[in-house]
């Protein structure tokens, strides 16, 4: 019966006698007489009446009993815009072994079609549209605030996806306390700063919750440590973000309650000169050039104005002044390397400086200290690795001449 099928599916009348088999017919038989059926409507001449015929069998195939007879539809149906789109949208909302070709593939279905889908679709269903090329913007939004877990894995490995920096919010809201998803994120080159930013967070709440609850450490202790691998976590990250990105990571810092003074001032003291402009034009409300502008004056009143502008207590003016002092002989930050971490000589320098004022508060002194300890064992550990990637460099060098 399929062959002849084949053979005379330009008659209606044929198609009227496939109708009536199939009546009796196995699926199998059924799936296959289907699967060609299907073919000859995308690669036949077929008339008016013969395609009216057709889409009638297409339609009464769709309550066919077996899902074998609806994959047969969906298979063939899945990639071509000159499927019947009636068929297509049927198929589509079946269940997810029919639906998951023609979701993932079909450019019949309209962007209202797929979030309509999502929102009532299980994980397979949500899944084949994440993986679907060139995913709009507005469908992204959809997986992003109710898919599953796993919709929101294949979301991120698409890249042909448009994702908007909100739907990548939502997702590290929902779901960035699972490794695989944090992961893959972290590895996209794209990704925004600030989102960066929030995924180290996940992480390091999760971290923190599981010391604890390992009695590892106190929660206090715990949850100092964690600000503290924040902290330098923000300012590695914003010594490879410029313009725009560093400007959505400040508001970010800011919107979160992080945009503090310690960080501000662990910012100058790394010599990132950018993030500690970014946000004291963020906090104080005016424009880059002035904040420029009073920072490189010398004088102690405009620096002063400029910091309470920003909300930043005035127990930290000293260390601000005498890092900004600091930074001025020193030189400021010459690679990404040295943006990422504190640079020795301003904390010595400083802490010097706020030792010897006796007006100076103790818990800045603290977070100075804290401030030098750390910049020391980063400086040991920088003079550890020297050797040996001079080493590596060495013998990179040596196999480049033997291979010459």
């Amino acid at each position: 019966m399929v062959s002849f099928l084949v053979a005379l599916v330009g008659r209606t009348m044929i198609v009227r006698q496939f109708i009536g088999w199939i009546r009796t017919a196995p699926a199998a038989g059924r799936a296959e007489a289907t699967r060609s059926l299907a073919r000859a409507w995308l690669i036949s001449d077929l008339s008016d009446d013969d395609r009216a015929a057709a889409e009638g069998a297409f339609l009464r195939l769709l309550d066919d009993p077996s899902p074998l007879v609806r994959q047969a539809m969906a298979d063939v149906f899945a990639s071509s815009a000159d499927a019947p789109a009636v068929i297509v949208q049927a198929l589509a909302v079946d269940q997810a072994s029919v639906a998951r070709p023609v979701l993932e593939y079909s450019p019949l279905l309209i962007d209202a079609d797929l979030v309509d889908i999502i929102a009532t679709g299980n994980s397979e269903v949500q899944c084949a549209i994440a993986r679907r090329t060139k995913l709009p913007a507005s469908v992204c939004a959809a997986i992003a605030e109710v898919g599953t877990a796993a919709a929101a894995l294949e979301l991120t490995a698409n890249a042909s996806a448009r994702l908007e920096p909100i739907s990548y919010s939502r997702i590290v809201e929902r779901h960035g306390h699972l490794p695989a998803i944090r992961e893959k994120m972290l590895m996209m080159e794209d990704l925004p700063s600030a989102i960066r930013l929030a995924l180290v967070a996940k992480l390091s709440d999760t971290l923190t919750q599981f010391v604890v609850g390992r009695n590892w450490l106190s929660a206090d202790r715990a949850g100092r440590v964690a600000r503290e691998t924040r902290a330098r976590s923000t300012v590695n990250i914003a010594a490879q973000s410029r313009g725009d990105d560093m400007r959505g990571l400040v508001r970010h810092l800011r919107a979160t309650g992080q945009l503090t003074a310690g960080l501000i001032l662990r910012a100058l003291l790394s010599a990132n000169l950018e993030l500690f402009d970014c946000a004291l034009v963020e906090l104080s409300g005016l424009p880059q050039a002035r904040v420029s502008a009073l920072l490189h004056d010398r004088g102690g009143a405009s620096l002063n104005a400029l910091l309470t502008r920003a909300g930043l207590p005035p127990s930290t003016f000293p260390a601000f002044r005498a890092a900004l002092e600091a930074s001025h002989e020193v030189g400021f930050v010459g690679t990404v390397d040295e943006a990422a971490r504190l640079r020795r000589t301003l904390v010595e320098r400083v802490l010097t400086r706020c030792e010897t004022d006796e007006e100076t508060a103790e818990p800045l002194l603290t977070l100075l200290r804290r401030f030098a300890a750390e910049s020391a064992r980063e400086e040991a550990r920088a003079l550890g690795d020297e050797p040996l990637a001079v080493e590596a460099a060495a013998e990179n060098s040596q196999h480049a001449l033997i291979a010459a």
